[in-house]
């Protein structure tokens, strides 16, 4: 998936896509509805170090990161529909669509662990974004 998402580095440069990413990244953070402090750091960390999300200011994507944490920590069913909206925004450009899910599913994976809950966040992001989950083995 890193491969695939470094291939296309240079079309993934637009707002929707930094926004539709790192609610991403919260999503499989908090997949199972809580956010674990390790968890949160690994993410973060991951973040901070994909190639692909180099095209961002890390302090900007950490802000929205953490901007989208706080709304599924308040409430997390209200808070997983408005991430969900963030995700949303990729829809319109194929490409960029694919590419938040490919960054879902990094992050979810980067701990060996792909678990059922992960990947739950990542199918409902596909119908979010009008992606068949199964072209991700979802």
């Amino acid at each position: 998936m890193q491969t695939q998402l470094m291939a296309k580095k240079n079309e993934l440069t637009s707002g929707a896509f930094r926004d539709a990413s790192m609610a991403m990244c919260a999503l499989v953070a908090a997949a199972d509805g809580t956010i674990d402090p390790a968890e949160r750091q690994r993410v973060a960390q991951l973040i901070a170090t994909n190639e692909v999300l180099k095209n961002f200011a890390p302090d900007d994507l950490h802000r929205r990161f953490e901007e989208n944490l706080s709304r599924l920590t308040t409430d997390f069913a209200l808070g997983k529909v408005s991430v969900m909206q963030e995700v949303a925004k990729a829809r319109k450009k194929p490409a960029e669509a694919r590419a938040v899910i490919q960054i879902g599913i990094v992050i979810g994976g980067a701990d060996g662990d792909f678990d059922k809950d992960e990947q739950a966040v990542v199918r409902e992001a596909c119908h979010a974004l009008d992606l068949p989950p199964h072209e991700f083995d979802l």
